[in-house]
């Protein structure tokens, strides 16, 4: 079994979240409920719990008031957390950047089930708290232009910087990142995931399978249907529908 933990200041929320994974789960165990930052903590400390979900509003501060003190015990404590939130962009990318699951409310069964699924698989494999490091910093820093990211894989966390990467291509639901001086790693994402996080970092989607860092650019072929080489000597394919807009991204660099 499965122990988790609800952290939350609404208690018809936590009734409600604990009827729903006793209904669409037979594996968890809820061994305690917190409402606050300081209750929240020391259930965390005293029940050690292999999940937590955890909302960010709270009484008495935040939800990463809490990962601030639980980071610490990072020797002690093996927890998987998911967050409890409403649709709030800036957290909700800065969740993406960072490669940690949420849930938004209200709380959606099929979405439920489908974090369930992910925390089957991470409990007792990526125990890393890189990936809270990294939300923690983002947040402090208060900028949504983030120069690292998270990449969840099989065998743990991977912190890497934006700029590092030179291109993604798309493997049927997966992406496979190619990252200067590393070699690929496969992350089990859909390509349009990372194009709506990496869009406002210079890369572009030329083709239906590939989304390049424009930085990584090294030349635009007209001839045989159109291509680039990239930086790692990839010929990648321009769909006919993105050739003007690279046109116009190349010309403007």
């Amino acid at each position: 079994m499965i122990t988790a933990l609800l952290i939350d200041d609404d208690k018809h929320l936590r009734t409600g979240l604990k009827a729903l994974l006793e209904r669409y789960t037979n594996d968890i165990f809820i061994v305690g409920e917190a409402e606050s930052v300081k209750t929240g903590i020391a259930a965390i400390e005293k029940l050690r719990p292999q999940v937590i979900f955890l909302d960010i509003h709270l009484t008495d501060g935040t939800g990463f008031d809490i990962l601030e003190r639980i980071s610490k015990l990072n020797d002690k404590l093996k927890a998987h957390v998911v967050f409890i939130t409403a649709h709030e962009q800036y957290a909700l990318k800065a969740f993406r950047f960072s490669a940690l699951d949420f849930i938004l409310k209200p709380v959606d069964p099929e979405e439920l089930q489908l974090t369930m699924a992910k925390i089957k698989e991470a409990v007792g494999k990526n125990n890393s708290f890189e990936n809270i490091d990294l939300l923690l910093e983002n947040i402090r820093k208060k900028v949504d232009n983030f120069k690292r990211i998270a990449l969840s894989t099989s065998d743990g966390i991977h912190l890497f910087e934006v700029s590092d990467i030179i291109r993604c291509e798309a493997k049927i639901n997966y992406t496979q990142f190619f990252i200067k001086n590393h070699k690929p790693v496969l992350i089990s994402k859909t390509l349009k995931e990372y194009e709506e996080l990496l869009s406002e970092h210079g890369f572009e989607r030329i083709h239906q399978s590939h989304l390049i860092n424009l930085s990584y650019l090294k030349s635009y072929i007209k001839t045989d249907g159109g291509y680039v080489i990239m930086a790692d000597n990839a010929h990648i394919p321009i769909a006919q529908s993105k050739k003007e807009k690279l046109q116009e991204l190349i010309n403007s660099l």
